[in-house]
């Protein structure tokens, strides 16, 4: 059985992609909340996993020993389909994953209950679940802790996103800070890679602005007198303006 993808599924994997999190080292933050989802939750396996395009790869897990899996395989592919929280008490009742190998073969999974790792802006990128062995329920206390800790799964996710655009920003600050390479004549800019180009192309690479251009009332002058006659008043004497080109 294919299973079935998000219906803003580039989307989805972009979002994902912003946290840069696939194929990182293990971190303890994930490690306590996969530990204290298996012990509230009286589970066995505990995961945090994230939905990549063609596997499901795990963050942190407890009881389980792969570090991913191909995501045709995954209950957690149906789990992000939606918000909420996904239990299925007895696999092997469920026509969606009665023939899934890892409910007929090891480890064996009899129930699932997972909550989709929802971002700010409204993506499912994985889901924080635990699985047991037995057919079972989980009780309502047990339900919204696991999803408390799955908001705290995303809390880290953000914290890490925004902790790595802050770094990016601090080093473009850096660099701005410091002296830049401009040639005498044309204005052009040597960037640390010993290439010249623009300002606007420099600036746009270091910093995240955009450009509009204009003529200012000097060039204005200038350049265009006419226009410059009809369009600018007078400058007063004592005008910045009379200092010719800045620099």
């Amino acid at each position: 059985m294919t299973v079935p993808r998000p219906t803003q599924e580039a989307e989805r994997l972009a979002a994902l992609r912003q946290y840069n999190i696939l194929d990182t080292p293990a971190e303890q933050a994930y490690d306590d909340i996969t530990a204290l989802a298996a012990y509230i939750c009286d589970a066995p396996i505990a995961i945090v996993n994230l939905v990549d395009s063609d596997r499901q790869w795990f963050k942190s897990t407890v009881g389980f020993d792969l570090s991913e899996t191909s995501r045709e395989v995954s209950f957690c592919a149906y789990t992000i389909l939606d918000r909420e929280t996904m239990v299925v008490n007895d696999a092997l009742a469920d026509e969606r994953f009665a023939d899934n190998e890892f409910v007929t073969h090891i480890p064996g999974i009899r129930f699932y209950a997972g909550v989709p790792l929802v971002t700010p802006s409204g993506f499912s990128i994985g889901t924080l679940c635990v699985v047991d062995h037995r057919p079972r329920e989980l009780s309502e206390f047990q339900k919204k802790t696991l999803e408390a800790l799955a908001r705290q799964a995303v809390a880290q996710l953000e914290l890490r996103r925004v902790s790595s655009q802050l770094a990016e920003s601090l080093d473009h600050i850096k660099l701005m800070e410091g002296l830049i390479p401009i040639c005498s004549y044309c204005k052009g800019i040597r960037n640390d890679r010993g290439y010249w180009s623009t300002v606007e192309t420099f600036i746009e690479e270091y910093a995240d602005v955009g450009f509009t251009h204009g003529v200012c009332d000097n060039c204005m002058r200038q350049h265009f007198p006419e226009v410059a006659n009809v369009l600018l008043p007078d400058p007063a004497p004592d005008s910045a303006e009379f200092d010719g080109v800045i620099g």
